[in-house]
């Protein structure tokens, strides 16, 4: 099955994570087939945190991806900052 997921990088104590369209047998930050995005916790107030591109989103869940429940949360929210 093809997810959607987060898949972490970034140094120790300042996690970054990429928005990934994976093979759900896959490790968490092993091979992908798409990068669609990323989330920056701890971004600065004048850096996006979170970036998704949507075309690409709705192509991958046109063919199926599942959303994990995280990517699902962020995805949500992405939709609330884009109509604000």
């Amino acid at each position: 099955m093809v997810v959607i997921r987060l898949a972490r990088s970034g140094a120790k104590k300042r996690p970054f994570f990429n928005m990934v369209v994976t093979d759900s047998r896959n490790r968490r930050d092993g091979r992908f087939v798409e990068r669609i995005g990323f989330y920056n916790p701890k971004a600065a107030q004048s850096e996006p945190g979170l970036v998704i591109d949507t075309a690409r989103l709705e192509f991958w869940q046109g063919h199926g991806a599942q959303l994990s429940d995280t990517a699902a949360r962020l995805v949500k929210q992405a939709a609330k900052q884009k109509a604000a």
